[in-house]
């Protein structure tokens, strides 16, 4: 590895400690090649992700920026010199791990979903689904390119374990996104329940929840622990030197839904989430998996 290519991926490594939050975590218990090779992903993923989210800009001026950024990529990916640390990274672990351009590509497509300027509803769950496949098992699968796998099968778990984290986001997040003016619950749901649009979105200016909203809530968090069963079923299918990182996260997603259940779904007079102490001890709990089974820890 040339020292160009050494300072990109520590670059990413800064990133990825500064921002990745839940994810870093599950980073830790990977072996250094593989770590750096996720921390690539994801800092690649946080600058175009920062692009679409930045809101001292215009919504066309941020699809212009956005647009000229993935196609400095493609420049970057075809061969020609670049002086972006996180495309210097991002192309060596494309190699590495034969990584299919299309899937970054998709991965910047699903930061790109939130660029509509109007208010954003999905009508059915099949419709919310292609939407949590663009911005979340699109990264299950570019990981698990990265963790390695030799079933076949892992490829569709690994897309119903973004499923299921996607879901847990969209709990979490019911009234931040409703401030910017989006909902990310299934309009049939709402109808089901005899709830509208309007009085969801309502809720961020200090309503209570009524006993049908939270029903509408609930409905999300079975379907993501019915989605989290794949995320176990992918667990055996990935290489044992990857299993406890996968675990790791996998379990702090899982405990952050657990935690927005046990709020009864009030995740509206405080953001909900899984405390840094029960992180570490997750964390811990991972490596000593991966030390009982005799693999780098």
């Amino acid at each position: 590895m040339t020292p160009e290519v050494q300072a990109a991926y520590a670059a990413c490594r800064a990133i990825a400690r500064k921002k990745a939050k839940n994810f870093y975590y599950a980073f830790v218990a990977l072996p250094a090649g593989k770590r750096d090779a996720i921390c690539a992903v994801y800092a690649f993923m946080r600058q175009a992700d920062d692009l679409s989210d930045d809101e001292s800009v215009t919504i066309p001026d941020r699809r212009i920026a956005l647009d000229r950024w993935l196609d400095g990529w493609h420049r970057a990916l075809a061969g020609e010199s670049t002086s972006d640390p996180v495309f210097v990274a991002m192309f060596d672990t494309q190699r590495r791990f034969a990584i299919p351009a299309q899937l970054l590509d998709q991965l910047v497509q699903g930061t790109a979903t939130d660029l509509e300027p109007k208010f954003t509803a999905y009508a059915t769950f099949a419709d919310l689904y292609r939407y949590c496949y663009l911005v979340a098992s699109v990264v299950g699968l570019v990981c698990i390119r990265i963790f390695g796998y030799l079933d076949p099968r892992a490829e569709k778990l690994a897309e119903e374990t973004g499923i299921a984290f996607q879901l847990t986001n969209i709990l979490r997040d019911v009234q931040e996104d409703a401030q910017r003016g989006r909902l990310y619950l299934p309009l049939e749901d709402l109808e089901r329940c005899g709830v509208t649009a309007g009085s969801m979105t309502a809720i961020s200016s200090g309503r209570q929840l009524t006993p049908q909203q939270r029903q509408v809530l609930a409905i999300q968090a079975e379907r993501a622990g019915e989605f989290y069963k794949s995320a176990e079923a992918l667990l055996p299918l990935i290489s044992p030197d990857s299993r406890a990182a996968m675990w790791v996260l996998v379990t702090i997603y899982h405990r952050l839904l657990r935690h927005i259940e046990q709020r009864n779904f009030d995740v509206f007079s405080a953001r909900i989430g899984v405390p840094a102490y029960e992180k570490l001890s997750i964390l811990g709990c991972g490596l000593f998996k991966t030390l009982a089974q005799g693999v780098w820890a």
